[in-house]
């Protein structure tokens, strides 16, 4: 797991090494377990850590590395949230999983399932993506594994994927009465 060393100093990535030591020793001092008052030996540790890292040029560039790329992932993940990749486009493709493995017990009730390899190719989902998807599915109780390891819809699931099939019209012919009137 990153631990972010330049919050646990509480300075920016761009502090020069006599701030790194100034705000060191302030936060070695109050932390220190000998210090009755405000000792944390956790704390202190975690400190001493990010001191030690940031302190040296060399193992301080290598930390910068990870620390960008850290920072990335971070705003990956705001921008998943805030962009058009936000919980809409989840909800979208949880149902298309429900829909294939409805479509497929359907069509074979006593071999419903899809395997994962299959289930990635035809909903044009990611594995890393699916994943998530198929975890949420199965403990909700929609999915389940069958005895030869593919997924299939359980009963569940399919009263779940219809009734989101009958509230779909409904909610489209109310948003149309609405802008009639």
């Amino acid at each position: 797991m990153f631990i972010d060393y330049y919050e646990t100093l509480e300075i920016g990535p761009n502090a020069n090494s006599e701030t790194i030591d100034r705000v060191f020793r302030y936060f070695a001092m109050r932390f220190h377990p000998d210090n009755r008052g405000t000792g944390d030996e956790t704390r202190f540790s975690e400190i001493v850590e990010a001191h030690n890292t940031l302190k040296e040029p060399a193992k301080r560039a290598q930390y910068d590395i990870q620390y960008r790329e850290n920072l990335k992932l971070r705003c990956e993940l705001v921008e998943e949230i805030t962009g058009n990749k936000g919980i809409e486009r989840e909800v979208v493709t949880q149902a298309k999983v429900l829909s294939l493995l409805y479509v497929k017990r359907r069509q074979d009730v006593n071999s419903p399932g899809i395997g994962d390899t299959e289930l990635e190719r035809i909903s044009g989902c990611p594995r890393e993506h699916l994943e998530f998807h198929l975890w949420y599915l199965k403990a909700k109780g929609w999915i389940g594994r069958t005895e030869n390891g593919t997924f299939a819809i359980t009963v569940e699931g399919i009263d779940r994927a219809s009734s989101e099939y009958r509230r779909e019209p409904t909610v489209k012919l109310l948003d149309h009465d609405l802008h009639s009137a």
